[in-house]
């Protein structure tokens, strides 16, 4: 790196977020939805970087590309639940029915009298263990099945 570059980088370390978020909008030409100031001035200096040494090659993009289209990733807009949720704060009532789609399946999870999960003949303890067999990967249960929303940290 040339020495302007790394004094621009010092530079945006040292601002204030109102600074940053004015910067972030001049480079990327857009708002930010993250105003943490660690996220702006890294986002702003990796802007920085590309413009002075260019970005990624054609070939690449079209990798990541690939690469990105797939990625399947859940709609937590297809979950429907068929009975109300609660029956005790943060308890599920049983005979609830959670239901969503995953890589083109129905998944239809029920909740047992027991405070277990059957799907498909098989009885899970929680809603994490059945979305971890359903997807093969770590999953939070309770997001998984949309009973919670995500937080939005902006």
């Amino acid at each position: 790196m040339s020495r302007s570059i790394d004094v621009e980088i010092i530079e945006l370390r040292g601002m204030k977020v109102p600074e940053l978020v004015e910067r972030y909008e001049v480079l990327w030409g857009k708002s930010p939805r993250c105003r943490r100031h660690a996220h702006l001035w890294r986002r702003c200096a990796w802007k920085l970087l590309e413009r002075r040494h260019g970005g990624l090659s054609g070939k690449a993009k079209a990798v990541l590309d690939g690469l990105i289209n797939e990625i399947e990733l859940p709609d937590p807009s297809r979950t429907v639940v068929e009975k109300p949720l609660r029956v005790k704060s943060g308890e599920l009532a049983p005979g609830t029915v959670l239901t969503r789609k995953w890589r083109g399946r129905d998944i239809r999870l029920t909740v047992r009298d027991d405070g277990t999960f059957e799907h498909g003949g098989e009885v899970y303890t929680s809603l994490s263990a059945a979305a971890r067999t359903i997807t093969g990967s770590r999953w939070n249960g309770r997001l998984f099945f949309g009973v919670t929303k995500r937080k939005r940290t902006t």
